[in-house]
């Protein structure tokens, strides 16, 4: 199958072996996958990460000088059943998925493996268990937006957010918009987020996330925050 390879600090189209399902796996095809902001930084530093994840004592499985095949945000569709699995969706289903692979040797992630290929493949190997059936409602690319959602939505429920406080989320990325789309489901504000990209802060979060003052940088944020209610009656929409 082919496949996006990161082979050292550089990026190829390649073919590569297709995937055999084992005991418990899926093999699914590649519908649409996004682009993490660390695999962007991968291409170039996976060597670096590595070394960093080993001194803070989280050492990593993956080896830097093998091939690796990035994606860990996507939308696929089930193709065959390994052994041992009880097949409950058919093939054809769309999925998406925990990118995580349990194994002999523990968990390795999907898309930072040197074993098991992500979403710039055309095809990979899930784990059953792990799989989640896309409503028909949502298209392939707004299920491969998943992954950074979840991200989002699980740093909201592990904070301290509530109705008597002020939020701040610096940085406007996937992971920053998925935090303050969180926190505006549970009807939480004001929200004060912090981007230093103008092109950010006028396409992503104002007018898109209603209720949500944008401002230049992390200095700006935090005299937000020192004056909130100032910054809450001028700029801020009332909460529904």
């Amino acid at each position: 199958m082919k496949a996006v390879v990161r082979r050292g600090p550089a990026l190829v189209v390649d073919t590569i072996a297709d995937p055999v399902p084992a005991a418990g796996q899926v093999v699914v095809r590649t519908l649409c996958c996004g682009i993490c902001g660390s695999d962007l930084h991968a291409v170039h530093a996976m060597e670096a990460m590595v070394e960093l994840g080993r001194r803070s004592g989280e050492p990593s499985p993956v080896d830097p000088a093998r091939d690796i095949v990035f994606g860990h945000e996507f939308c696929a569709e089930v193709l065959d059943h390994g052994p041992g699995t009880d097949r409950r969706l058919k093939p054809g289903t769309r999925v998406v998925a925990l990118p995580v692979m349990p194994t002999a040797r523990g968990m390795e992630t999907i898309g930072y493996s040197n074993t098991f290929p992500g979403g710039f493949a055309e095809a990979m190997l899930l784990a059953e268990p792990l799989l989640i059936e896309v409503p028909g409602g949502l298209s392939d690319a707004q299920a491969a937006m998943t992954e950074p959602f979840a991200v989002g939505e699980h740093a909201v429920a592990e904070s301290d957010a509530g109705r008597d406080t002020v939020h701040l989320v610096v940085g406007c990325g996937p992971v920053g918009l998925a935090v303050i789309a969180a926190l505006k489901a549970r009807g939480l504000g004001p929200v004060i987020a912090a981007d230093f990209s103008p092109a950010r802060r006028r396409i992503d979060v104002a007018p898109a996330i209603t209720g949500t003052v944008a401002l230049d940088g992390v200095a700006g944020a935090f005299a937000a925050l020192a004056d909130p209610d100032r910054h809450c009656k001028i700029l801020v929409t009332p909460q529904e």
